[in-house]
């Protein structure tokens, strides 16, 4: 059998759990943890907006200069990067549904090595930002802006950026897992592809925070 294209009834479908009533309640099962997981992490993300609205409100020039010292051109390709590599992670869903087991690695492959992408530019911004001090809090020694409220705007820029990072990491690793399974075991079809519907809508959790992030601290 061949995994880029599975056959229906070909494959054994998917296992229905003891305490489920069917199929059907089991997979909306799962849509409802991930969603409820998917408004926790929403949750988490919203103290950091809040922090960042309470301080703009209090150090507007400051939050202004700041914005300015980030690279603007590093962070709209990353835009770009996570919001095509929604599209892929889209596409391998669509790819799920009709059994297409190859296409489906194929799309998270590339999601995946544009999750890359973007950390590497990340890193690149990190770097520059280590050298010049553009640092949070009280590691903050960077001579050309010394208004009050530089350091806080650079403490919310790395603690947000940085939880995102590792949010993007997170969802690399859940995504490799799909990807390991749809090359190895082809088994996803139009009546088994929870799990890579589920990686996807949290890799879309991903890409939505970053287009919250990306105007606040780059386009202020």
């Amino acid at each position: 059998m061949s995994s880029a294209h599975v056959t229906p009834g070909s494959v054994p479908g998917p296992k229905l759990a003891a305490h489920f009533a069917s199929l059907e309640v089991q997979k909306h099962a799962a849509r409802l943890g991930m969603w409820l997981f998917l408004a926790t992490e929403i949750l988490l993300f919203a103290g950091l907006f809040a922090c960042y609205a309470a301080y703009r409100f209090l150090f507007p020039e400051a939050w202004a200069a700041c914005s300015r010292e980030l690279d603007l051109t590093m962070g709209t390709i990353n835009t770009v990067v996570l919001i095509t590599s929604s599209f892929t992670a889209a596409m391998a869903v669509h790819y799920a549904k009709e059994g297409k087991n190859k296409m489906v690695g194929h799309m998270f492959v590339l999601t995946l090595l544009m999750a890359v992408a973007f950390l590497v530019i990340k890193y690149f911004e990190y770097k520059h930002k280590f050298h010049i001090g553009t640092l949070p809090g009280r590691y903050y020694f960077y001579e050309g802006i010394q208004l009050p409220g530089a350091p806080l705007y650079f403490t919310v820029y790395f603690a947000s950026t940085a939880l995102h990072g590792l949010h993007v990491i997170i969802g690399m690793t859940v995504l490799m897992f799909s990807t390991v399974r749809a090359y190895r075991v082809g088994d996803f079809s139009a009546n088994n592809y929870t799990m890579v519907e589920l990686g996807s809508m949290y890799w879309h959790l991903v890409d939505l925070v970053w287009i919250f992030l990306f105007p606040m601290l780059y386009l202020v």
